[in-house]
Formats: structure tokens, C-alpha cells, sequence
């Protein structure tokens, strides 16, 4: 199968003209705060954003601008380690946020310091069909079904293509897949195989959405969050939950390093205490992802097998063992014949 790859990846200098164009407006505000965010939670953030806006004026008499840059979550977690100015990041993976401590920009303690672990919201792998579900897909199985196109982010570049590929050989692995053994092996071989129906890789989770609803492949991998906000937004295709999926937890963090004064500091710790508020969370349940209050994650569905990060050690072991050089992911991409 022919797999591309779109490699138009913005450059830091780039994503710092285009965004401080677009802030030039907002010179009367009393205080403003920059939010680097993956691309996946744009609705959700905005709403919030506003609403956020709205209640600081309330409350505190000042207006305030909160500013928001979306880019696949490894190109925005590199671009604030290059310079990128944001004080808040709200990103696909934990080792995304790790880049940031590593550089000297995140406290080593932002887990221990904020609300849920730092979790800010969780979602599910899942399978984006079109309507009426015409190749009849299930499950993980299905997704190997002669001539079966799929389409799903770059691990390269998306947090959401790294969910993806740890979802298909836990899956696997954890005995969910017909016909491949439950061993390490088996689900090598499983995920080898479901490389050679991809046909398209995009750089970040919403690209890849996008490319399916322009009719590109017959299956999309990618967030639960995301086909329910497609489906928001009249998109007529339908959602599949396979009976063994991975738990994906989105961290947020603050950039200490970009917190320049204690009004700054003031105002984004306000705002990172609102992003876990009732009404923020609920907010994020309208756009399609599972809060992480208790009382608010009822309204959605259960995969009968559900796994998180940790099965695999967590995000570093797992960057190491799929995605450095020589790990599971790369060589079964090099096993399908895929060029990434």
C-alpha cells in the first residue's frame, strides 16, 4: 500500500510571525496569557477561552486576551522549546510535556503540582467509518479486510498516531485481535500488517480527520474526541469503539520559565484552576473528550478491555521501545514496505 507523508512542518520563527500578526489587536488588553495546544481540543479551547475571558472581567474589572496556537503536539512542544513564548501547554503526550523539563522550561513537579496528575482530559482510540458502516468494522480484525484503506496521523510528528500504534499492538497483544498470538511477536506482526492499509499520514490528529472527510481512505484511526466533534459538526460518519482500546490522557502544564511576573503568574495559575472547573470540563464533554471529574464521565461508552501507558512502562520506556531507532513501530514499518 502507498503510504505519504506531509511534511509542511512550520517552522518556530514561522509560527511566531503568523501568531504575533494575528495578536496585534490585542495591545489594549490589561493581560494576556499564550496557550500552546495540540491540535485535536481547537473548538473546545476557544469556548473555553471566552468563557474564561468573560468570567476574569466579571470578577476582577480587567480585560484580559488568552491567545491560543494549535499545532500537532510534538511541533508545538518543540516550538516552545525554541522560543515560542506560551505560558500554558496543553499537549497530546506526557513526554511532550518532558521535552519542556528537560529543557528548563516546565517545573519537574508539574504533575504533583496540578489538578488530576496534570491530566487535564482523557479520550479513547477509536475508528472513524462512513455512514451506515459499509466494510462492516468492528474491531481491530476487521481493519485488515482485502482492499480496506486507512488513513491515521504521523508518529513522527502526532502524539495521536503514537496513541494509535500503541492501541493496535496492545490490542494485540492483550489477546483482542483474531488470528495473531498474544505474544510480542504476534503483535509485531499484527501492526505490520495494518501498516500495509494505511494510505495516507498527516502530520497532526485533526489533518488526518480532515483528509477522511475529503474522502480519503475507508477507516480513520484516530481520537474518540475527534469523531465526535465531526459528528458535531454534521459530518456523516459514524464512530466504532473496538472492545480493547487504550485509555489517552492529554496533559496540560504551565511554562514557569514564560511566566515573567506574579500578575502573569497569577493569571495563568487562575486559568489552569478553571480548566478543571465544572464548567470548563463540561465544555470539553460538548466537544467530544471524557472529563476527569468524578460525576462527569457517565455519558460515554466502555471498551470491554481498556489499558493505559502503563501497560507499556510508561511514555518514556514506551518512546524508547516503539519509536526510537530500532523499535517495534519502525521496524514494522520497515516490514510493510512504508516509507515514513
Amino acid at each position: 500500500m502507498f503510504v505519504f507523508v506531509k511534511k509542511n512542518f512550520p517552522s518556530f520563527f514561522i509560527v511566531a510571525l503568523l501568531f504575533l500578526s494575528a495578536c496585534q489587536g490585542d495591545l489594549d488588553f490589561d493581560r494576556q496569557l499564550i496557550v500552546g495546544a495540540y491540535t485535536a481540543p481547537r473548538e473546545a479551547l476557544r469556548e473555553i477561552n471566552r468563557a474564561f475571558e468573560k468570567k476574569w472581567q466579571q470578577e476582577k474589572k480587567q480585560s484580559i486576551s488568552i491567545k491560543a496556537s494549535f499545532l500537532s503536539s510534538g511541533a508545538q512542544s518543540r516550538a516552545v522549546k525554541d522560543g515560542f513564548g506560551a505560558q500554558v501547554v496543553f499537549l497530546a503526550l506526557d513526554s511532550d510535556v518532558e521535552r519542556l523539563v528537560e529543557a528548563g522550561l516546565v517545573d519537574p513537579q508539574w504533575r504533583e503540582n496540578t489538578p488530576h496528575q496534570g491530566v487535564l482530559v482523557e479520550s479513547r482510540v477509536a475508528f472513524a467509518v462512513r455512514a451506515k458502516n459499509p466494510k462492516a468494522i468492528h474491531d481491530w480484525s476487521d481493519l485488515l479486510k482485502p482492499g480496506l484503506t486507512l488513513v491515521t496521523p504521523n508518529p513522527k510528528t502526532s502524539g495521536g498516531a503514537q496513541w494509535n500504534v500503541l492501541a493496535a499492538y496492545g490490542a494485540a497483544l492483550r489477546g483482542h485481535v483474531h488470528g495473531f498470538e498474544a505474544t510480542p511477536q504476534g503483535a509485531g506482526n499484527f501492526l505490520k500488517v495494518l501498516l500495509r492499509q494505511v494510505l495516507a499520514m498527516d502530520k497532526g490528529a485533526r489533518d488526518s480527520i480532515l483528509s477522511f472527510e475529503r474522502g480519503l481512505g475507508d477507516v480513520a484511526l484516530s481520537y474518540e474526541n475527534e469523531i465526535l466533534t465531526g459528528q458535531r459538526y454534521g459530518k456523516k460518519y459514524e464512530l466504532v469503539l473496538p472492545k480493547s482500546t487504550m485509555r489517552i490522557q492529554n496533559p496540560v502544564a504551565l511554562v514557569k520559565a514564560n511566566l515573567k511576573d506574579p500578575l502573569q503568574k497569577e493569571l495563568a495559575q487562575a486559568y489552569l484552576a478553571y480548566l478543571f472547573s465544572q464548567e470548563a470540563q463540561s465544555i470539553f464533554a460538548k466537544h467530544g473528550f471524557r472529563p476527569v471529574l468524578e460525576g462527569m464521565k457517565n455519558k460515554f461508552s466502555e471498551a470491554e478491555d481498556l489499558f493505559d501507558i502503563s501497560f507499556f512502562g510508561g511514555w518514556s520506556k514506551a518512546t524508547r521501545d516503539f519509536f526510537a531507532k530500532g523499535g517495534i513501530f519502525v521496524k514494522a514499518s520497515e516490514g510493510a514496505r512504508t516509507d515514513f
